[in-house]
């Protein structure tokens, strides 16, 4: 990739670079390129194509329905109840 190419891309994206910014974005590129030579020259007969180059396995636990808390249970730790409910301060404007 040439310095010119470089520049032409920057204007592209309404970015601004001096000469030696340039120089250095155009190595860097090209040493992108050449990664891309080096997959190129692979031979990937009768690879097949994988949407995941890694098996996933699901880190979820099954939803299964279990046992449900009593209120006395799901409010134990509560800092303020009130009655059966979890009591929270007003979080509303008043009008």
């Amino acid at each position: 990739m040439t310095i010119d190419e470089v520049r032409y891309i920057a204007e592209l994206a309404k970015l601004s670079f001096d000469d030696s910014q340039l120089r250095s974005l155009a190595d860097q590129m090209n040493e992108i390129l050449s990664h891309f030579d080096t997959l190129r020259s692979v031979d990937t007969e009768g690879v097949e194509p994988a949407f995941r180059t890694l098996r996933r396995k699901s880190v979820f636990r099954a939803d299964v329905v279990g046992e449900m808390l009593t209120s006395d249970e799901a409010l134990a730790n509560a800092p303020d109840r009130r009655g059966d409910h979890f009591q929270v301060p007003a979080f509303l404007p008043k009008p």
